[in-house]
């Protein structure tokens, strides 16, 4: 049977300076990564994005501008993740790259009752560092980086 991928979206999101937003996971010290979440049934991937992006980090939809669109990027869970996620095998990732816009607000972490991410911070591309994933999502953000930043992880 073939595998089922949840689908999912996720933003690189350039400051004005050109550097790239990585958040830390709450709880989990040295877990940074982009912000992203998984597509509701009926709903656009675009609009999927906005929702995540206000969810998680407090950007309303008109401080940022989508730059460029690439999908296709898919892993499979560990068995120890697949057994959390019950109807899904994995993930199937569309990225975004977004540039913030002048007078855009301050990241706002805070947002949620429990939020997902703890710190957040900006680097330069080619600073991620792929000790910070799991092992099992290193493969894409590899592919990400190369194609989005021509940056070699």
């Amino acid at each position: 049977m073939p595998a089922s991928y949840r689908p999912n979206v996720a933003s690189l999101i350039l400051n004005r300076r050109g550097k790239l937003l990585i958040c830390e996971r709450h709880g989990k010290k040295g877990a940074w990564q982009f912000p992203q979440g998984g597509v509701d049934m009926g709903e656009k991937m675009i609009g999927a994005l906005a929702r995540e992006v206000k969810e998680e980090i407090g950007l309303p939809w008109n401080s940022y501008k989508v730059l460029e669109k690439r999908g296709g990027y898919s892993y499979l869970y560990p068995d120890q993740v697949k057994k959390n996620k019950l109807k899904y095998d994995g993930q199937i990732q569309t990225y975004y790259l977004c540039r913030l816009k002048k007078g855009a607000p301050e990241i706002n972490l805070e947002r949620q009752k429990r939020p997902e991410f703890g710190r957040y911070k900006w680097i330069h591309p080619e600073d991620f560092k792929l000790k910070w994933l799991p092992e099992f999502k290193r493969q894409v953000y590899r592919a990400v980086m190369l194609d989005f930043f021509d940056v070699r992880l």
